[in-house]
């Protein structure tokens, strides 16, 4: 007999996590129109402006072996310089934000792996954490392996609503459960699943309740803002970073893999300065440093331009993808009652929502039909909400656009419409 291996109770809490089982379903159903997988569009891969700004940082061999030898835990100096103005120009902050320290600043493996950091240096098990409804479902992952609380609060078309926050920080307080709070989490732009943005009005009231309520101990906000450059229509709107004056709440979380390449796989965090060492020993433990190349090759698209005018190719090629899938929901689902989807202004999803007696769940009726019989794959909204949940909604599914071609979008809702009408008897 083989003895058996006893798992960390992290470990057994990640474990049957959603994203897991989505590709697993993904892998199952390769012959499907995929308006699941959550990919950036191939076809606007950097692959040029890669080759060229690695070739430029290599072209001095001394030079060139400095970049390839590890770098710092939060990033080199320079260019943490870099991301500050990169920054700065996002916030239309006139100074280049040199009142920011750059030591509150971290280069990470993308914005998840900040994500998974603040995680794991804020909670113990029993903590809480608020969460907007839906949220991101794989930041629900992080949160259940942490072993965190997690609390949906209400929101609408204009993002987390701040009577419900303050609401929920309320009966909290009345069960004597405030000072188990330890985070407000909030996708502000364009949020997965539901392509909602926070409105420019809730953004400072958010802050202000998340701080009004800090007392036995400090709440934090964490502004996820992975998809602010995707925008389509409109204009853009002020980080809920922007407002915290003393910089003591908010962690601003930010990426370049969905804008640039998630190959490449770079982010950064600016922390509030009460967070910074114990993020940056918990990620020296991880990785003393995230690709040092990687972030050299960002660093160089930001300096010489050609970041911004590859971001506005990629705006150009979403809003095209989304006006297509917006045109074909139209189209298909005109004559299905009771079905409504969010018109996304940015990012890369549509949020659709069925009559509440069409459940969408793997186990569903609609995803054996979709899967197995239209050949067409969405994710069920269910995940974007925590399992324990008793108001977990059942009946929603996110699409995403950004994958396919034209093509491929009006043929997948085709055949998504083709499917829900043979689950509702219709036609």
């Amino acid at each position: 007999m083989h003895p058996v291996l006893r798992l960390s109770e992290h470990a057994q809490r990640s474990a049957d996590q959603a994203i897991g089982f989505l590709m697993q379903q993904a892998v199952e159903n390769a012959d499907c129109i995929s308006l699941a997988a959550g990919l950036v569009d191939e076809q606007s891969l950097p692959v040029e402006a890669a080759r060229e700004a690695v070739a430029e940082l290599l072209s001095d061999v001394a030079a060139g072996r400095k970049i390839l030898q590890y770098g710092i835990t939060p990033g080199p100096e320079p260019l943490r310089r870099v991301f500050r103005s990169y920054l700065a120009d996002l916030e239309q902050h006139p100074d280049g934000l040199k009142d920011l320290p750059l030591s509150q600043l971290m280069l990470t493996t993308g914005s998840q792996q900040l994500l998974s950091l603040v995680s794991q240096a804020l909670f113990n098990p029993g903590d809480i954490c608020l969460v907007a409804a839906p949220t991101y479902f794989v930041f629900i992952g992080v949160l259940q392996a942490a072993g965190a609380r997690i609390i949906p609060v209400h929101a609408d078309d204009n993002g987390m609503c701040p009577e419900a926050l303050e609401k929920t920080l309320q009966q909290l307080e009345t069960e004597g459960q405030l000072h188990r709070v330890r985070l407000v989490y909030v996708v502000s732009y364009f949020e997965n699943p539901s392509g909602i943005s926070v409105s420019v009005e809730r953004r400072p009231k958010l802050l202000e309740i998340t701080q009004r309520y800090s007392r036995s101990n400090r709440i934090l906000l964490l502004e996820d803002a992975a998809y602010r450059e995707l925008i389509y229509d409109g204009e853009p709107a002020p980080s809920i970073w922007s407002f915290d004056k003393t910089r003591e709440t908010v962690i601003l979380a930010q990426t370049f893999s969905k804008s640039f390449s998630p190959g490449i796989r770079v982010g950064f965090g600016v922390l509030p300065q009460q967070l910074v060492k114990a993020v940056s020993d918990l990620k020296g433990n991880e990785d003393f440093g995230s690709a040092h190349l990687n972030q050299h090759i960002v660093a160089r698209v930001l300096k010489n331009g050609v970041y911004a005018r590859h971001v506005e190719t990629v705006r150009n090629s979403y809003r095209q993808k989304r006006d297509a899938m917006l045109a074909a929901a139209e189209r298909e689902f005109a004559d299905v009652p009771g079905v409504s989807w969010v018109r996304a202004s940015g990012g890369m999803y549509v949020w659709m929502k069925l009559p509440d007696h069409v459940e969408t769940g793997f186990s569903s009726e609609l995803f054996r039909r979709a899967t197995q019989v239209d050949k067409v794959m969405y994710v069920p909204g269910e995940l974007a909400y925590p399992m324990d949940w008793p108001q977990r909604p059942r009946c929603e599914m996110r699409l995403s656009f950004g994958v396919q071609s034209v093509e491929g979008i009006e043929e997948g809702i085709r055949r998504l419409a083709r499917a829900v009408k043979a689950v509702m008897g219709i036609g």
